[in-house]
């Protein structure tokens, strides 16, 4: 009995380094991923779409680091109610927005966004919904000012051209 606990303690330990291995060479997969979905050179960043068939844009609410998907179809902003509250973020007032699922009831808050490349919006009105997903959506409110194009699925966006 004493030999099999070594030999069944040495398995185990074999099994876990082999599920650590995989999990590192996953992440460090992923991190390789994201990071060649996007660049910025200068004043000029471009974006690959990303498995999901999106465009994500990654950087910050309030300090709090987020990957922001972008949504050309979105007049607004919008954050998770859920996160609106976690960073402590104040309501402006109660209302009513129009979504690809309907009505829905949020509120309006207000923050300062960070996107990688040196965007930055301060105090700008963000609508926190109750249903969003904790990746907050970045609509033309934001892309609206900036000069950008999609074309085989790189979304290119130059920082130093306002509309």
């Amino acid at each position: 009995m004493s030999s099999e606990f070594p030999h069944t303690l040495k398995i185990a330990t074999v099994w876990l380094l082999v599920g650590l291995a995989v999990f590192l060479g996953f992440q460090m997969f992923e991190r390789q991923q994201h990071e060649t979905r996007f660049s910025a050179k200068g004043e000029v960043i471009e974006i690959r779409r990303g498995p999901d068939g999106h465009y994500h844009w990654p950087g910050s609410i309030n300090g709090l680091e987020v990957d922001f998907l972008i949504d050309t179809g979105a007049t607004g902003t919008a954050m998770s109610q859920a996160m609106a509250r976690q960073l402590g973020l104040e309501t402006l007032r109660r209302v009513q927005s129009d979504t690809a699922g309907g009505v829905v009831t949020g509120e309006l808050v207000r923050a300062d966004l960070m996107l990688q490349g040196g965007v930055r919006v301060e105090r700008m009105v963000i609508t926190a919904l109750a249903g969003l997903s904790d990746r907050p959506l970045l609509g033309m409110d934001v892309l609206g000012k900036l000069r950008w194009q999609q074309h085989d699925g790189v979304l290119t966006i130059d920082t130093g051209a306002k509309r």
